[in-house]
């Protein structure tokens, strides 16, 4: 079975991307592939894993981890085959809460798939292209379709305040958005599962 992490990159106290990431993981447990036994989708909340600026010692090339921090997030990257990423963007980027979290390793990322769902005024898109560039350098392959959420046509303020900054208002994908994130997933289990050999081979090799 293709085992594929829904990665939540947001760690803001009322974040848009936690409704977001539901969708995505409720939409993928649809998916034909999860319902026939092929494939199956967790949500992955870096909210939970607390991880520090990163603070090991020895570069993740090596593997050789000091923090117990560390040592549990290497476990749960390293148990899965694939990932989407659930992301805002910041200042024309990604947050840095995803950046910290993909260089704490390397091992557990290399022979993976990605894809993405991101969110914010431009859809997210400048931060979907940083990510792509952080993953090819641990080795992860990122599909070509992605989802592109905009928070003015994917959120429903209705009865929010919207002089409250910190309003998320309610998340309501407009026509199209789901067909687009089954595409993606499509391609990502299907890389997935593309890049196994490569995968059992560093596994023979070890």
């Amino acid at each position: 079975m293709t085992r594929i992490a829904v990665i939540l990159g947001s760690t803001r106290p009322g974040r848009r991307g936690e409704t977001v990431a539901k969708w995505v993981v409720e939409t993928a447990q649809r998916h034909a592939a999860a319902m026939l036994g092929d494939a199956m989708f967790e949500l992955v909340d870096l909210a939970d894993y607390a991880l520090p600026l990163l603070d090991e010692p020895v570069p993740a090339k090596f593997g050789q981890y000091r923090n117990a921090e560390t040592e549990r997030w290497s476990r749960t990257i390293g148990s899965y085959d694939g990932f989407v990423f659930v992301t805002p963007e910041y200042n024309h980027s990604m947050p840095a809460s995803v950046k910290n979290a993909i260089d704490y390793l390397f091992a557990e990322w290399n022979d993976k798939a990605a894809g993405f769902v991101s969110y914010g005024v431009h859809g997210g898109t400048r931060a979907v292209e940083h990510l792509r560039l952080t993953l090819a350098e641990v080795k992860v392959a990122t599909v070509r379709s992605q989802v592109v959420l905009s928070v003015f046509t994917d959120f429903d303020y209705t009865g929010f305040d919207m002089t409250d900054p910190t309003s998320p208002g309610v998340f309501v994908p407009g026509n199209g958005q789901e067909e687009a994130l089954t595409t993606m997933l499509d391609e990502v289990i299907a890389w997935s599962g593309a890049l196994t050999p490569l995968r059992a081979e560093v596994v023979r090799s070890a």
